[in-house]
């Protein structure tokens, strides 16, 4: 699946090694189609999280309405994989496009009518929900079929990263300003049309029959290989299970953005529009180093200390008394999340098994944003009697502590993942180790 074999232009650190996958065509058309979509979608995560706090003061709901977005990705994940490696991923993700556009627009008309009350947010937070709870594992497991060449798949997934906090970095400034001086509805509104850009461009690709044929299996029999599979190999259930302690401990921090840009750092849309902008810049950087690495190996190295850097810039975060501090370590918070999430992704497609890879990243689906909303719901009620600085000061601390037991566990994980980058050609069966084919963080 993938080669050691790179040319001296691939091979190179400029702008072609970056974003050599865009030579793709199909992936060019995801790109830009799913780049004009994700600007939207940031919108509407701002304004959601905007509307909720104005309607209702309250951080328990802020932390209610993102448990709800997110908790039937945690139940029905594990099922979407299994569709995933069954049927046609390009017809599954188009459908769930549709999808979400329709929830957005009802979103926005009742906004812009007036008639939007907690309980409709509570519902439409739901049903989006579900449907990324198919359209995640699908998304991620059809990014191999969208490129040409196989051994780009984690250029592919750090150019992915990349398009999503550019996004990051743009929707929610745009957000903040469109929130002020229009209100909300219209940044729902934005978001339901971004979506045709998205449909469009999976209605132009051309993908190879053979794409579509998947192993027909029963669904339970199917779930329990995959999670089998998943978690019973040692290097996908180390990765697994930081990213569990990442969603629940560390990633509620967006859920308290409101609370900081209002009553921590006393400002107002603008102020949060700032903060998930910055969060997206520093994601941004940690997208561009992904996309710059020639090889996958190494990265089982760097997961454990982009985990460490993002609990202590949410330590220092919880700490900032002043904006401009904090808008900087919220920069390093989103530098350190999107690099041990891009390369935890990275990682487990690639040792994964070609037709179990919708189901492993089921679970990683599972495991991050499904139990995210755990965190957020505790989260919540932490922030109500203890205070928005002093849950996420917490968070910072467990996410620190798991990546010191993440790297204490290196040496056992490399053995087991040698074979796995020998069999595919990324080291060669002289190597050293994994590491020593790449440059890590640090």
């Amino acid at each position: 699946m993938f080669s050691r074999h790179r040319d001296k232009t691939r091979g190179g650190r400029g702008s072609r090694l970056i974003f050599r996958t865009l030579s793709s065509r199909n992936y060019r058309l995801f790109f830009a189609g799913q780049g004009i979509s994700l600007i939207g979608t940031w919108m509407q995560r701002v304004a959601l999280s905007w509307l909720v706090y104005r309607l209702t003061s309250s951080e328990f709901l802020l932390g209610l309405v993102g448990f709800l977005g997110l908790f039937p990705v945690f139940v029905l994940s594990p099922f979407a994989g299994v569709l995933a490696d069954r049927f046609n991923r390009h017809r599954l993700l188009m459908a769930t496009q549709v999808l979400a556009m329709v929830q957005a627009l009802i979103l926005a008309l009742l906004v812009l009518t007036g008639r939007i009350t907690i309980g409709h947010i509570m519902f439409l937070a739901t049903f989006l929900g579900f449907i990324n709870a198919f359209d995640v594992p699908v998304r991620q497991a059809f990014t191999v079929e969208m490129i040409e060449r196989k051994e780009d798949l984690g250029n592919a997934i750090a150019l992915n990263s990349a398009m999503f906090n550019g996004a990051r970095l743009v929707g929610p400034s745009l957000a903040g300003l469109f929130i002020a001086v229009l209100g909300e509805g219209l940044c729902f509104l934005i978001n339901a049309l971004s979506y045709l850009a998205v449909i469009a461009a999976l209605a132009l690709m051309e993908l190879k029959p053979a794409a579509a044929q998947r192993k027909r299996q029963k669904m339970i029999q199917g779930l329990v290989e995959g999670f089998g599979y998943s978690f019973g190999f040692a290097p996908i259930r180390a990765v697994l299970g930081l990213l569990v302690l990442a969603s629940i401990a560390g990633m509620p921090y967006v859920v308290l953005m409101p609370v900081f840009a209002k009553d921590v750092l006393h400002g107002g849309a603008h102020t949060l529009g700032f903060l998930m902008g910055a969060t997206g810049g520093g994601a941004l950087i940690g997208a561009f180093y992904l996309a710059s690495r020639p090889t996958v190996a190494g990265l089982e190295g760097l997961i454990p200390r982009v985990a460490g850097l993002f609990g202590l810039g949410l330590i220092g975060f919880a700490l900032a008394p002043q904006q401009w501090l904090a808008l900087a370590l919220i920069m390093v918070v989103g530098f350190g999340m999107m690099v041990q999430l891009a390369s935890s992704n990275t990682l487990l497609q690639t040792i994964a098994d070609d037709d179990k890879r919708g189901r492993v990243m089921s679970f990683y689906a599972m495991c991050f944003m499904g139990t995210s909303p755990f965190g957020s719901l505790l989260a919540g009620i932490l922030a109500d009697y203890w205070g928005a600085p002093n849950t996420v000061l917490l968070g910072g601390a467990c996410c620190l502590i798991g990546a010191l037991l993440f790297a204490r566990k290196l040496p056992e994980l490399r053995a087991a993942i040698r074979p796995l980058y020998v069999k595919k050609g990324i080291i060669s069966e002289a190597s050293p180790g994994p590491e020593a084919a790449g440059p890590t963080f640090g």
